[in-house]
């Protein structure tokens, strides 16, 4: 499928042993080229395993994501997503939006920085929390059926989808009762606009993962994600794909600029805050990202514990 400028809406290629040496040349022969460097890459696995995805990404810098079959039915969004990234990062026109905070800029040091953190804090939290997590998980299977962690698919920065880790807090097949409850989302339901869905008092929360929830004690388990580089200790919520796939417009295409974060802005300004709206909600994610930093993670960090208890159950 072409554009109208003759270039490809996406380019997928099929990976097979050996195939680092093709992507070379068409690195060299085609990707190089400049029109051609705006158009998402993916490498489609299926059923053959990369042995080191990191290793790969890293040599590999033009492909914009690894995809499996799982994938698929969602590529549309995601193609849709990876070409705001790449305008917002290369065309000077979204300057033209009034942002008080200072551009997204990929600072060699603070990244460093905030990955260095990342792999030192999550471990450290982990093995000291780990007889808490124990016990945690203990109480899950006693109280209710169904699998102690909840595992789902997740949209985080440039719209890298991976499974994101909590411990179960709602009852088992939670998701299926879903449309059930959609009379009573806190959001305002628009056809044309984002879609983001909270309910104040879930009747599908237990009386343990209600408590977990408010102490935010069901998000340890994310600290694989941050380990694992899916996450970080601080930036935007990563979303589920329903609610991902209504922000690809230039207006809100900008939250996926910043990492998926355990905590974050929205966490220290409004958690537990039901009259916020969406539009207040992306605003805060976009706010964020363009003035994301070392040092404004750390203050993050610190303001991060008064804002753990919430104040409502959503």
């Amino acid at each position: 499928m072409e554009t109208d400028n003759n270039l490809p809406v996406a380019v997928v290629c099929y990976y097979a042993k050996g195939i680092e040496s093709a992507l070379k040349e068409y690195w060299m022969n085609v990707g190089n080229y400049h029109p051609m460097a705006g158009v998402p890459f993916f490498v489609f696995t299926d059923g053959e395993v990369l042995e080191d995805p990191h290793s790969f990404r890293a040599t590999f810098k033009f492909v914009d994501d690894i995809i499996t079959a799982d994938a698929w039915n969602h590529l549309e969004a995601k193609i849709a997503t990876i070409n705001k990234f790449k305008k917002i990062c290369t065309f000077p026109t979204y300057q033209q939006r009034e942002v008080a905070a200072p551009r997204y800029t990929r600072h060699f040091v603070s990244n460093f920085l905030k990955r260095s953190l990342d792999l030192t804090v999550a471990p450290l939290i982990l093995l000291a929390l780990s007889p808490l997590m124990l016990l945690i998980a203990l109480l899950i299977r006693l109280e209710s059926k169904g699998p102690i962690f909840y595992a789902a698919t997740r949209a985080g920065r440039n719209y890298k989808i991976f499974k994101f880790y909590k411990f179960r807090t709602m009852v088992a097949n939670a998701d299926k009762k879903l449309k059930e409850l959609q009379h009573l989302n806190m959001y305002e339901d628009k056809k044309d606009g984002p879609v983001f869905f909270k309910v104040s008092n879930d009747p599908r929360i237990t009386k343990l993962g209600k408590f977990l929830r408010n102490t935010s004690l069901d998000e340890l388990p994310q600290l694989l994600n941050v380990i694992k580089g899916d996450m970080s200790l601080v930036g935007n919520r990563p979303l589920p794909l329903y609610e991902a796939t209504s922000l690809t417009t230039d207006s809100y295409a900008e939250r996926f600029l910043a990492p998926a974060g355990i905590t974050g802005l929205w966490q220290v300004k409004k958690r537990g805050n039901k009259e916020m709206s969406v539009e207040e909600r992306i605003e805060l994610d976009i706010s964020y990202a363009h003035q994301r930093s070392f040092r404004y993670d750390m203050w993050l960090i610190i303001n991060t514990p008064k804002a753990l208890v919430q104040k409502d159950n959503v």
